[in-house]
């Protein structure tokens, strides 16, 4: 039996370790990551296109690749097929990125396969397999168990390279408010990624869709992408403090403004919102949302949002709280800018 091996928090904590790298900066880190999406949405486009940049070294879009060798078993497809889309993506192509269109499965040597192309190409930085389904076998014991077993071969094998591994997926066709819960088969295969992709078009005919990205390692992100001429194209690039900033509220841009030149309010909410000239917005929705954002936007826009309950009502106090750095703390007397009456009436 191997012994177990262990490291203290003292060495963690001290000794510098190697961080995870990325193929494509800040998108495609080294280790597991699956790519899903629906049938014939364009996801071989795609991994053809990222494996084209990776090869040669040149962007993915706007982030830098690390150049390397690239391996892409198109297990759903023919060398015909594949020339056919090289002609359509490129004028030049490098000889560091190899094709196959057959292998073994996971449980018939696959893994062997993979290593023995590394002895011949050991500077190689990615492998896409395409897809997930033509490497499995048909198993009739536990699902989470059978899809957790059959990833954690492919991340180990990664893992033990430090390259990127990306397995091409599909999703379900079904309505979820969180995309990567559409991902085929059960958390044992996303539980085990080390970052997870999603590409989703709002209908089968729009040139344009999402891709929605996240990871142990890799910041949860929103990709626009149109497919032109054969090619995913970056529209738009969102970050996930850029998603949250959308997400607020336009009634809370505009209290901010009306704040700007008062040092505090006082009154119902629905008195507010007659002083904002808001008149799509409900009372309890308002009041709801100033309470949701009150320690992060109110808070960065130096608004301390407070209430009380009165027989009247809800009473809403709203101050600016700049002290001499302007940082919005609070002040020596722990006011906080609310005047002392604001916080009576409980």
């Amino acid at each position: 039996m191997q012994k177990l091996q262990t490291v203290n928090a003292d060495t963690l904590l001290y000794e510098p370790l190697e961080k995870p790298s990325f193929v494509v900066d800040s998108l495609i880190p080294t280790g597991l990551s699956l790519f899903c999406g629906s049938q014939k949405i364009g996801k071989s486009w795609l991994m053809l296109k990222l494996c084209l940049c990776v090869s040669q070294g040149i962007p993915l879009w706007d982030m830098p690749t690390m150049e390397g060798d690239v391996l892409y078993l198109c297990l759903e497809d023919t060398f015909c097929r594949i020339q056919g889309r090289l002609f359509r993506l490129t004028d030049e192509a490098s000889g560091r990125l190899h094709f196959a269109v057959a292998s073994d499965k996971l449980s018939d040597g696959l893994i062997v396969q993979l290593e023995d192309y590394l002895k011949e190409y050991p500077d190689s930085r990615l492998i896409v397999i395409d897809t997930l389904q033509k490497v499995r076998t048909t198993s009739k014991d536990n699902a989470y168990a059978s899809d957790y077993g059959d990833i954690s071969l492919i991340k180990d094998f990664a893992d033990r390279h430090s390259l990127a591994v990306i397995v091409v997926h599909h999703i379900r066709k079904q309505n979820d408010s969180d995309v990567f819960n559409k991902v085929s088969g059960t958390t044992g295969l996303t539980g085990s990624a080390d970052a997870t992709f999603v590409l989703e078009k709002e209908s089968r005919a729009s040139d344009t869709a999402r891709l929605y990205v996240t990871g142990r390692d890799t910041p949860y992100q929103e990709f626009v992408l149109r497919f032109r001429d054969c090619s995913w194209e970056l529209v738009e690039r969102k970050t996930q403090e850029e998603l949250a900033r959308e997400a607020i509220p336009d009634v809370l841009f505009r209290l901010v403004k009306f704040m700007e030149n008062r040092t505090e309010w006082r009154g119902t909410a629905t008195e507010l919102l007659g002083a904002l000239g808001e008149t799509e917005t409900a009372a309890n929705v308002l009041t709801k949302w100033m309470n949701e954002y009150r320690l992060d936007f109110l808070q960065e826009n130096h608004i301390r949002y407070d209430f009380s309950r009165r027989s009247s009502g809800r009473m809403i106090f709203l101050a600016r709280q700049e002290d001499a750095d302007g940082d919005g703390h609070v002040d020596d007397d722990g006011v906080s800018g609310i005047p002392p009456a604001a916080v009576t009436g409980m």
